[in-house]
């Protein structure tokens, strides 16, 4: 073999690695779970517009399948204080937050809440860091599930295409006696601690 060939070979096998290695990556990144969640049986305020769900239990099944994959929390940092966090939450970014001034909303029998206006940067920012794109695997979950399905709203309407919300959230849907004990991350028994890690904390 001539030095020409060879010098042709590896111009092919570096030509091939230059279509295969991108091809790769997208395919990697644009994966679609596919969850058990009937779309149809989602109750209105828990729906998005991206029609993306997933169970607390899917979504840690998702995360150990997907290296993409990031998990977003987006409760207030009293919730994820006080209540707790799962394990497998990479950064804690409020969708909303409490009333400047502790405004008691009567009617609701809590303490009135706004949409962080920084979330859409605080989210861009953390995926910038982490070397992701628009396309990158999103998922979202609050104590159970409308404020994701919210949060996925905004995000879809930037631009995102793959935003998960969780549908049964951290603490779950409310059993016949009020009590958050019917379904969600805790009550799936996945992994979750009081312990903020600093890479998660807002």
């Amino acid at each position: 073999m001539t030095i020409i060939d060879k010098c042709r070979g590896l111009y092919v096998a570096f030509a091939v690695g230059l279509v295969l290695v991108p091809s790769a990556v997208v395919a990697e990144s644009t994966v679609k779970f596919v969850s058990a969640v009937d779309p149809a049986t989602v109750p209105e305020k828990k729906r998005s517009a991206l029609n993306l769900y997933l169970t607390a239990q899917e979504a840690s099944d998702f995360l150990a399948q997907n290296d993409d994959a990031v998990l977003i929390d987006i409760r207030t940092r009293a919730e994820v204080s006080f209540v707790g966090i799962a394990a497998e939450v990479d950064k804690n970014i409020p969708y909303m937050v409490m009333d400047e001034f502790w405004e008691f909303d009567a009617e609701k029998g809590t303490y009135k809440m706004e949409v962080n206006s920084n979330f859409d940067h605080e989210v861009a920012g953390f995926l910038q860091e982490r070397g992701l794109s628009k396309e990158a695997p999103i998922i979202l979950m609050c104590r159970s599930g409308s404020r994701s399905a919210r949060a996925a709203d905004l995000l879809g309407q930037l631009g995102y295409t793959s935003v998960y919300s969780v549908v049964d959230g951290f603490e779950g849907d409310k059993d016949p006696n009020g009590v958050r004990s019917v379904n969600g991350w805790k009550n799936a028994k996945l992994a979750w601690t009081y312990k903020i890690r600093n890479e998660q904390a807002y």
